[in-house]
């Protein structure tokens, strides 16, 4: 298994969840993240785990920028998995051409929580998404609807919907030659959140996203996961035994 982490940046997030790059500002202000899809390489699959912002440079979507520094082309992605629909998580799924949606993944099979979609098409107020994008996921050929609490995609990968961050969030565990790697998204978005046990208020359900931590920290002790951390700063992937 090979991981790579895709940084899109390191991002200020003002209370109007606007996400401006920390180089391009001098006097930073709001909350401090980065923007890391990720992209794991098994012996069956290009695995991609969320997508990023809707973000072009010089007319070419973010996220190809990051999958070029890695040799890596977008028809090369087999799967792609998403934990929730907030727009720095779904923005990089595809584009607009003419009133038209079209996916950035075409080969892909491209995995979300069906209730989630349900969740987020009644969120058209709310500045955590990119409705546009939202309401237009069902035209992309290649989606694939998830709609149990828990199950398996194939024999690498297994998914549970855990909710907390939003009512149908889900997480992914990747498995193969005897490794674990643990995609916990914004349920576990930094490796702070493995420190503290905490409710955090800008969850959907804190107390539940706790709850889950609580228990992925002894599991990931117990069974040595790595895991990986989309919106931290410094640490994007752990693999260590969380004390």
């Amino acid at each position: 298994m090979k991981i790579i982490v895709l940084k899109e940046g390191d991002y200020a997030v003002n209370k109007n969840k606007e996400f401006t790059l920390m180089e391009d500002i001098t006097n930073v202000s709001g909350v401090k993240i980065a923007v890391q899809p990720f992209l794991i390489i098994t012996a069956n699959d290009f695995i991609l785990l969320d997508t990023g912002l809707a973000i072009a440079h010089h007319g070419e979507p973010l996220i190809y920028q990051c999958l070029k520094k890695e040799n890596i082309l977008p028809e090369q992605i087999s799967k792609v998995l998403i934990s929730h629909l907030h727009k720095d998580h779904i923005g990089g799924i595809g584009y607009f051409e003419n009133n038209s949606f079209k996916g950035n993944f075409p080969n892909a099979s491209i995995y979300i929580q069906q209730r989630e979609l349900n969740f987020a098409l009644t969120q058209q107020d709310s500045l955590s998404y990119d409705f546009e994008i939202v309401e237009k996921l069902t035209a992309l050929p290649n989606l694939v609807m998830l709609n149990d609490d828990k199950g398996k995609i194939s024999d690498e990968i297994v998914y549970k919907v855990s909710g907390g961050h939003t009512p149908f969030h889900q997480e992914f565990w990747i498995k193969e030659m005897g490794e674990t790697v643990f995609y916990g998204a914004d349920n576990l978005p930094t490796s702070s959140y493995l420190k503290y046990d905490i409710a955090y208020k800008t969850d959907y359900d804190g107390k539940r996203a706790m709850e889950e931590r609580i228990i992925w920290k002894k599991q990931a002790k117990t069974e040595d996961w790595g895991i990986l951390f989309y919106h931290d700063l410094v640490e994007s992937l752990a693999r260590y035994q969380i004390d």
